[in-house]
């Protein structure tokens, strides 16, 4: 049941993606759920337990680490609360079952700190009302109480956009709503058997990288290793073509699984890809050219990285410290400058949102009694305060820093001989006089606040509302940050980063300071993706 709901997921989260409101490259919402339901399904298969309570609890450890995004704490969130409700039994009736969807709702509604009507919260709470009644009627099953959740989840998913003006005036459902219903189809397939699950995808454009086992290096012997090669191939179904097989994804599974094992292959029409441990590579390779042209090979010696991994001598232990910081930060120049204020840097960021686990590790190799964690994006945050939650709060402060100006405004008002209460205070009070700025590049044509965008125009916004759409770069920055000035304005940063260059910037800062004389331009190489310009304003 759990594997096929985040099968269905995987192979749907491109078309979340494509919901997603703002037309920017961002941590999209089925990504996020994606990676984090993934890990949830890893956990649960890793630990092989039958018992529900200990199955409940598997998904909800996986889900917890593997987090991302809001979507994906909301989504832990929401299992968390199931195995909090059925924690400790071997099976589950129909009201067991039901309230733990009741209970999951109470639990994620709880994590949010200002629940938005229109939202996956909204879905996933109209389902669970529907689970329980469902259970009250006579001679209910799992089936129907799953059936019933289904049936309303989609019918609260079509409402979304009368709840959330956003998605109405884009003409969308909500993308993190239509994922929990994508899990909940794959819920509903695996226990009544109906493999017939809705595809949302015309054509899978890409293959989705599986997550590959857990390592086991400690605890086995070189010798343990039946199959040596990691072995990964991508093939072309070439049908068409003289010479080539027919392809049957059935059949060619089956072939592959007398190879090795850790098989795992995925395809469409187009595609398939190929996991397996194997002792042969070369006939991995040989096979999958009898039915069409191989476009990606890999191979890994597991047995000599397991060698390595073995012979690699101890980490020498660094000396604790008191007090320290974890910054998420993506670009060379961005992580240089928060490492030269004394932050380690947690590489993520708008299109990549590092996950709970991700988080907590970073803290602990920060070696220190308290920690404060800098996000610098609103898509992280949740993650952020969950791995302080895991930690403990006289751990851990989460500084609520929503962009990369707020979190370097922190780290410059940041006294590590200074008490954690005093830091915490004076860092957060820090951030509320920051303005933040920024120039990406639409995915999409829309509508926004009034605003008129294209795909492949530039779009300024500010404190995180999009303000302009240019077909020009410059045109857009240019804006943008005449709309974040005025004559109070002192301390101006301008982080420029892929898709625009030092003179640009320049030019970009010597039109302005004539009309603002008063306020101190700071260029910095930032070399942050996605947004060729960051700026701030204090």
């Amino acid at each position: 049941m759990i594997a096929l709901g985040a099968e269905n997921l995987t192979k749907n989260a491109d078309f979340v993606d494509s919901l997603n409101v703002f037309p920017v490259p961002d941590g999209d919402t089925g990504t996020n759920m994606n990676l984090s339901m993934t890990s949830g399904a890893e956990e649960v298969k890793t630990n092989e337990r039958t018992h529900a309570g200990a199955v409940s609890a598997n998904l909800a450890k996986g889900l917890l680490m593997g987090a991302r995004g809001n979507s994906g704490v909301i989504l832990s969130q929401l299992f968390r609360g199931f195995s909090k409700a059925v924690e400790g039994k071997e099976t589950l009736s129909v009201v067991d079952f039901a309230g733990g969807f009741v209970k999951g709702v109470e639990t994620a509604y709880k994590a949010v700190m200002k629940p938005v009507e229109g939202t996956i919260l909204t879905v996933a709470r109209e389902a669970a009302k529907a689970g329980i009644e469902a259970a009250k009627k006579e001679n209910a099953t799992i089936e129907m109480v799953m059936h019933g959740i289904l049936e309303k989840g989609r019918e609260a998913l079509q409402k979304t956009p009368e709840q959330l003006p956003v998605l109405k005036e884009v003409g969308v459902v909500d993308s993190g709503g239509q994922g929990l219903i994508i899990i909940y189809e794959g819920f509903y397939g695996a226990l009544t058997g109906n493999m017939e699950i809705p595809d949302y995808m015309l054509s899978m454009s890409e293959l989705v990288t599986a997550e590959h086992h857990k390592h086991v290096q400690d605890f086995m012997s070189t010798d343990d290793i039946k199959y040596g090669y990691c072995t990964e191939i991508m093939v072309r179904i070439n049908e068409n073509k003289a010479g080539q097989k027919k392809f049957n994804e059935s059949e060619f599974r089956e072939h592959l699984s007398t190879m090795g094992d850790s098989l795992l292959v995925v395809a469409d029409d187009e595609v398939a890809k190929v996991h397996v441990h194997t002792e042969h590579p070369g006939d991995v390779f040989n096979y999958g050219q009898e039915f069409g042209s191989l476009i990606k090979m890999k191979v890994e010696n597991m047995r000599e990285q397991h060698d390595a991994i073995i012979a690699k001598p101890e980490e020498v232990k660094t000396e604790r410290v008191a007090v320290g910081v974890v910054a998420v930060a993506a670009g060379e120049g961005t992580k240089q400058l928060f490492e030269s204020m004394g932050a380690k840097v947690l590489s993520g960021g708008q299109t990549m949102n590092p996950s709970t686990e991700d988080i907590v590790k970073a803290i602990e190799e920060v070696n220190a009694e308290q920690v404060f964690v800098l996000p610098n994006n609103k898509n992280i945050l949740m993650a952020a305060n969950q791995a302080g939650a895991v930690l403990g709060e006289e751990t851990v402060q989460v500084i609520p820093t929503k962009t990369i100006p707020e979190g370097l405004a922190a780290m410059l008002i940041y006294q590590p001989q200074t008490s954690f209460a005093e830091n915490t205070g004076a860092m957060t009070e820090a951030i509320q006089d920051v303005t933040s700025g920024s120039v990406t590049t639409a995915v999409r044509d829309t509508t926004i606040d009034g605003v008129e965008i294209h795909k492949d125009e530039f779009i300024g916004m500010v404190a995180g509302k999009i303000k302009f759409s240019e077909k020009a770069l410059q045109d857009a920055a240019q804006k943008t940050l005449e709309a974040m000035l005025d004559e109070e304005s002192e301390i101006v940063t301008v982080l420029y980063g892929e898709g625009t260059s030092k003179e640009d910037a320049e030019q970009l800062c010597d039109a302005l300071v004539e009309a603002f004389p008063d306020a101190q331009f700071e260029l910095h190489d930032g070399g942050q993706p996605v947004y060729p310009y960051i700026f701030s304003v204090e």
